[in-house]
């Protein structure tokens, strides 16, 4: 009896990670990510996402992801923030870099090198929140500092965080106004530091209880209902009706 229920205590939790697994697996087999490929020939090339500087006057804040290189794409997103203030000619993006949170340096990078909607490693990002005018340029002005209370600017790990989701993440419960969900596959975004247990959901619409990112619950009004397993979240999203799946996000 006590061998059964041995058993049952070991089985149980490895059925349910396997079928977290499938997700990404079938992202792997659809051509989500790739297996091959060097990133240091990987593109970098605009998309076109985002409004010409020069042709549009006003602020604007765009909220990115993008597959991340390599076999983790099947896992995860890299996201992003790109900004522009009104009459501004250049957006400035704010992301985490990991390598360069290497000997002890700052990951967070802030820059205008790259263009605000160009590829990660060659893969193609889509927008996940915008705003213009007036909204734009409340957050606007709140970026810088929010980025500089990131406590976790020299330290990185893809799984299960600190990483470029936990910085954006970070970025969005400091700037409730900026109203940022972000995707169910940005894994790192449930991360909090070891012994804070509760925090605000990213949007600013709910709350979470996370175990260092490796397991938690959201619910939110902009999240919904997601449950986090290993850094592998699902979910349901009743208000804009979406099953949330490890590897894709959410499902429509």
């Amino acid at each position: 009896m006590i061998r059964k229920k041995a058993a049952r205590v070991v089985t149980w939790p490895m059925m349910l990670v396997g079928v977290l697994l499938l997700g990404p697996m079938i992202a792997l087999a659809f051509g989500k990510a790739s297996l091959g490929g060097d990133w240091w020939r990987a593109t970098h090339r605009p998309t076109g996402l985002a409004p010409p500087a020069e042709a549009h006057a006003g602020a604007v804040v765009q909220a990115y992801a993008a597959r991340t290189f390599g076999w983790r794409g099947a896992f995860a997103v890299h996201t992003w923030i790109a900004a522009k203030p009104a009459g501004a000619d250049r957006y400035t993006r704010y992301e985490v870099i990991g390598w360069q949170a290497r000997g002890g340096n700052s990951a967070v990078s802030i820059s205008d090198a790259r263009a605000p909607d160009a590829e990660w490693y060659g893969a193609a990002p889509e927008v996940i929140r915008e705003l213009r005018g007036a909204d734009a340029e409340a957050v606007i002005a709140r970026l810088d500092a929010a980025a500089a209370t990131y406590p976790y600017a020299t330290t990185y790990s893809a799984w299960p965080g600190p990483n470029s989701n936990t910085f954006v993440a970070h970025l969005a419960r400091e700037i409730p106004e900026m109203r940022l969900a972000l995707p169910a596959h940005a894994v790192g975004k449930d991360y909090l530091s070891p012994g804070r247990l509760v925090a605000r959901s990213p949007s600013g619409t709910g709350a979470q209880l996370s175990l260092n990112g490796l397991l938690g619950v959201i619910v939110g009004g902009d999240e919904g209902f997601e449950l986090n397993v290993l850094g592998l979240v699902v979910g349901v999203d009743p208000l804009r009706p979406a099953l949330k799946v490890p590897g894709f996000g959410a499902l429509p």
